[in-house]
């Protein structure tokens, strides 16, 4: 066992298991679990010392099961949740922030891949967006194609920080979507997850990631692992380390997952802990 420095931060997994109650229409349900046992066990053998959970799409605004998860792992977890769009006032009040952000939540996801999008100007949003920004959350915006270019006006003026997911998805077929992200990460509030390149391509990832280090300042790009990587469960929590590392160089891959992934979750600096050697390996971790 050798004691190490466990400052590593994943900000991007999800925690289900059957039976849980999805959405209608959801376009994916996993028939696996996911267990927060599991995932946490994934990361004390990778050397990650904490993670960030996202509500899965297909459990909707009922974030009972990742609030459970994070009341029992308040030390180490941290969460995004989905709320409804009908209900932005209610799930979104200053109250119910301030009660959110106390239980370890720190941001509000929208997955918008095949959804209408909403009005972010609309008053409801904006008194949101107002609560979030008081305790420092941001709004993590997964977008594709043409959303993203009509998103923009909206986003470069939320009042809180915004984080795309997954590089933007990018493909080269819609460099105008490209273009708006890269136009949005210019602007000082938007960060963005380096995550899920096989939700694009490998190679449209790596395109994107070197376009992001001209377009903006590496200090807001963070690592996730996106795991249990749904649809594309062949992945290996080992793996996507090596794919982080090696598209970032080691020197920026740490300031992902340390200092920069701090300064989004408002986390204090590294911790420590005990370790096995070498790392465990399980199936699609």
């Amino acid at each position: 066992m050798n004691e190490l420095p466990a400052a590593w931060i994943d900000t991007h997994a999800h925690i289900f298991e059957p039976g849980l109650p999805a959405v209608a229409g959801a376009r994916y349900v996993p028939k696996y679990a996911a267990p927060l046992n599991r995932y946490l066990a994934v990361l004390a053998a990778n050397g990650v010392a904490r993670g960030v959970l996202v509500q899965p799409s297909f459990l909707g605004s009922d974030n009972s099961y990742l609030l459970a998860a994070l009341a029992s792992a308040p030390a180490v977890l941290r969460g995004v949740v989905v709320v409804s769009p009908d209900r932005v006032d209610a799930d979104l009040s200053p109250e119910r922030v301030r009660d959110l952000n106390a239980a370890g939540v720190r941001g509000v996801r929208l997955n918008l891949i095949g959804q209408p999008l909403p009005d972010l100007f609309r008053p409801e949003w904006k008194a949101a967006g107002q609560s979030m920004a008081r305790h420092g959350w941001h709004l993590e915006v997964q977008a594709s194609g043409t959303q993203w270019s009509a998103l923009a006006a909206a986003l470069s003026n939320w009042p809180s920080k915004i984080v795309i997911d997954h590089l933007g998805l990018p493909h080269a077929e819609n460099p105008k979507a490209i273009h708006s992200v890269l136009q949005l990460f210019s602007q000082a509030h938007v960060w963005v997850k380096v995550s899920g390149p096989y939700r694009s391509s490998p190679q449209e990832a790596a395109d994107m990631f070197a376009r992001l280090m001209k377009a903006g300042s590496t200090d807001r790009l963070v690592f996730g692992s996106d795991w249990p990587f749904t649809r594309h469960e062949d992945q290996t929590y080992a793996s996507i380390l090596e794919w982080g590392r090696a598209l970032a160089g080691e020197e920026l891959f740490d300031r992902m997952m340390t200092t920069n992934a701090q300064t989004l979750f408002g986390w204090a600096g590294p911790t420590y802990c005990r370790r096995a050697e070498p790392a465990l390996q399980g199936p699609r971790d």
